[in-house]
C-alpha cells in the first residue's frame, strides 16, 4: 500500500484549514485544496515513502498494472487512475459550477466527466453546500438568472455539519459556501464550467472567466435531487454512502480491531483518513495512519486489519 506527498493548491477562494488538519507545517497560504490522490496530468501524486517512493501515480500504474487496479478496472482503464480524492477548504464561496458527462466530456476532447460526492469535515457556523436546483428550471431563463445572479435563488442550499454526505452527479449544478470544509472524491477530471462567480476578480482585478454556453450544455435543467444522502453510522461495520458506476464510497467509525476480507474484490481501495488513527495492516504491508492521511491499497491485497488507537473514522472508496 501507499501513501503519496499531497499536493497543495492555492486558490482565491482558499482558507488555512488544510494543512494544520494534515499536520503538516508550510508557509504557502489561501490553500483551496490539497490533492491527495491524482492521477490527473500536471498534477500526479508522487509515492512519499517505501520501495516506490519518488514514483508517479502513472509510473506505479505501469509497474504493477491490474495488480493495483483489478483486472476489471484495468481493461477499462490502462495507466490512468480513474479518481481524484481532495480534501477542499472554502474560505470564501466557490463559484456555482457544473460538470460534464463523460459522453461529453469526450466530444471535447477529455478521456472523462465528473461526477463527485462530498463528505463535510467541518463547517463554520452558517456554511452550507448548493447541490441542484430547488424548482425546475426553464432552460430560457438561464441567461437572464446567471447575468442577474438570480441562479442563486433557485438553488437547493443545505445547511451543513460534520459527516453530511452530498452525491453529484455530473449535470447538476452546485456550490461550496463559506466554511465548508469537505472530502472530495470524484472521476478523474478537472473540468468545471463555471456559470456564476459572484463578480469577483483575482489578483489582477479581472473577473474570473464564466464558462456560460459550455455549461448551458452540461447542465441537467430537471435536477432536483440534491438532498444529503441518509444513512446511520454503525461502529465497525462499513456503511454505505454512495454507489454508482464511477465509484462506491462506505464510511467507517472503528473503536475496536476489524479485518476487512478484500478476496473476492477485483478492484483497489483507497481508505481517507477523517479522524483519529490506527495501525492498518494488509498481507504484506503495515503502516500508522492519521487524520488527514490518504492510502492506496492494491487490487492484490486479500485482506486488511484496522486496529485503532482510539476512534478511528474513514471513508473507503473503490470502483467494481
Amino acid at each position: 500500500m501507499w501513501t503519496f506527498n499531497p499536493i497543495f493548491k492555492t486558490i482565491i477562494w482558499g482558507g488555512e484549514k488544510i494543512a494544520p488538519f494534515k499536520g503538516i507545517k508550510t508557509e504557502q497560504t489561501s490553500i483551496g485544496e490539497s490533492w491527495e490522490i491524482s492521477g490527473v496530468e500536471g498534477s500526479e501524486s508522487v509515492v512519499a515513502d517505501g520501495a516506490d517512493a519518488g514514483l508517479t501515480l502513472t509510473q506505479l500504474l505501469e509497474r504493477y498494472g491490474a495488480k493495483l487496479l483489478g483486472e476489471k478496472n484495468y481493461r477499462k482503464y490502462g495507466n490512468t487512475f480513474p479518481l481524484l480524492i481532495k480534501f477542499i477548504d472554502a474560505c470564501q464561496d466557490l463559484s456555482v459550477q457544473v460538470h460534464p458527462t463523460d459522453e461529453l466530456a469526450r466530444e471535447r476532447g477529455a478521456k472523462f466527466g465528473k461526477t463527485e460526492m462530498w463528505y463535510v469535515l467541518g463547517a463554520e457556523n452558517g456554511a452550507r453546500l448548493a447541490n441542484g436546483f430547488n424548482r425546475k428550471v426553464n432552460p430560457a431563463e438561464y441567461e437572464k438568472l446567471v447575468e442577474t445572479g438570480e441562479i442563486m435563488d433557485v438553488l437547493n442550499f443545505n445547511n451543513i455539519k460534520p459527516g453530511d454526505t452530498f452525491f453529484i452527479p455530473a449535470g447538476r449544478v452546485h456550490a461550496i459556501g463559506k466554511g465548508a470544509f469537505v472530502a472530495e472524491i470524484q472521476e478523474t477530471s478537472d473540468i468545471t464550467y463555471r456559470l456564476y462567480d459572484y463578480k469577483r476578480k483575482d489578483k489582477d482585478g479581472n473577473e474570473r472567466q464564466l464558462h456560460t454556453k459550455e455549461a448551458f450544455e452540461a447542465i441537467n435543467f430537471d435536477d432536483t435531487e440534491g438532498k444529503p444522502v441518509e444513512y446511520n453510522m454503525i461502529r465497525d461495520i462499513p456503511v454505505n454512502l454512495v454507489t454508482t458506476p464511477f465509484f462506491t464510497t462506505n464510511v467507517w467509525q472503528i473503536d475496536h480491531e476489524v479485518m476487512r476480507d478484500y478476496s473476492e474484490w477485483d478492484t483497489f481501495v483507497a481508505i481517507i483518513c477523517t479522524k483519529g488513527s490506527a495501525t492498518i495492516t494488509t498481507d504484506t504491508d503495515s503502516k500508522h495512519v492519521k487524520e488527514g492521511m490518504s492510502i492506496l491499497i492494491p487490487a492484490s491485497c486479500k485482506k486488511l486489519t484496522i486496529v485503532p488507537d482510539k476512534v478511528f473514522e474513514a471513508l473507503e472508496t473503490y470502483i467494481k
